[in-house]
């Protein structure tokens, strides 16, 4: 996070950390997740706000001083976006690393398309819109990565039972987009 901010790229400014303890800059806005399900922010808009943030985030230089990765979120999703006076913050830095940027594409794809196709889910109706918006706009190869996105969601310990048994659409649903 640190890393990226001092690039210029909206994350949280990072004022100490002290082993676990870690003091940010404190954020004010809604998540873009809830604007577009509550406050009518457009879904195609939340969609290239999603690839506008992973376009700027690619083209910092990795930490690994490697020029052929790219700085990865792999979280990045409308609930991690929060839309402050000044502009779209990127949040929840946990799962960042350096690697292919199609990677954190198709992780994000995955992520919108297992909402998309999860008729339970409250952000179900606005998830396939940013879906489709975000695809396009986010430009890149995501489908060579999409394997191994599917395969690291999966690994998540958090998630339940029922949303592993999702992916399979979720993929399927990336796929007839990305195409």
């Amino acid at each position: 996070m640190a890393h990226v901010a001092a690039l210029g790229f909206p994350a949280p400014a990072v004022h100490s950390v002290s082993g676990p303890d870690l003091v940010m800059e404190r954020l004010d806005g809604p998540t873009l997740g809830a604007a577009v399900s509550a406050n009518g922010h457009d879904a195609t808009d939340a969609g290239r706000v999603l690839a506008d943030l992973h376009t700027r985030l690619h083209a910092l230089p990795a930490r690994s001083g490697n020029p052929d990765e790219s700085v990865l979120h792999l979280d990045l999703h409308p609930e991690n976006v929060v839309l402050t006076a000044r502009g779209p913050v990127l949040i929840d830095w946990t799962n960042a690393t350096d690697g292919p940027a199609d990677l954190d594409v198709a992780f994000s794809a995955v992520i919108l398309a297992q909402v998309a196709v999860d008729p339970a889910h409250p952000y179900a109706g606005v998830a396939a819109p940013i879906l489709a918006a975000f695809l396009p706009a986010a430009g890149g190869q995501p489908l060579r990565m999409l394997e191994r996105a599917v395969a690291r969601r999966a690994a998540d310990p958090t998630m339940s039972a029922g949303e592993l048994e999702l992916l399979g659409a979720a993929a399927a649903r990336v796929t007839a987009l990305a195409r």
